[in-house]
């Protein structure tokens, strides 16, 4: 059985940071897609929007949002990932999804991964 477990969330003053880890278990993931995602803000009937990808086309992928103050990580011998997470803002407040896939779609949205977390929770102060 595969599962997906997030780890590092809390709440942090905005200009803080924090490190998300993400770990596998089940199935290896090391030639698979890994990402972090979130629920898109205002619309919660969309699917969530990507926040930092790893993959096997793309190599890493960043949210505009997010470019330059979050980093994503990976370990494939420990079957995890990570986000490290640098000058958080209010705005970047939200549940935090790890998921991970096969290399069969470029693994940018949602809908190219199978297997979820449940997510760890985000809270930046103003």
């Amino acid at each position: 059985q595969v599962q997906l477990v997030e780890s590092g969330g809390g709440l942090v003053q905005a200009g803080g940071s924090l490190r998300l880890s993400c770990a596998a278990s089940g199935r290896p993931f090391s030639r698979c897609n890994r990402g972090w995602f979130r629920p898109s803000p205002g619309n919660p009937g969309k699917q969530r929007e990507l926040v930092a990808t790893s993959t096997s086309s793309e190599g890493t992928h960043y949210a505009d949002s997010v470019k330059g103050r979050f980093t994503i990580s990976r370990d494939n011998a420990k079957n995890s990932v990570y986000l490290q997470m640098n000058r958080l803002k209010p705005e970047d407040t939200a549940v935090y999804y790890c998921a991970a896939d096969d290399p069969t779609f470029r693994g940018l949205y949602g809908s190219d991964y199978d297997f979820w977390g449940r997510g760890t929770q985000v809270t930046v102060s103003s």
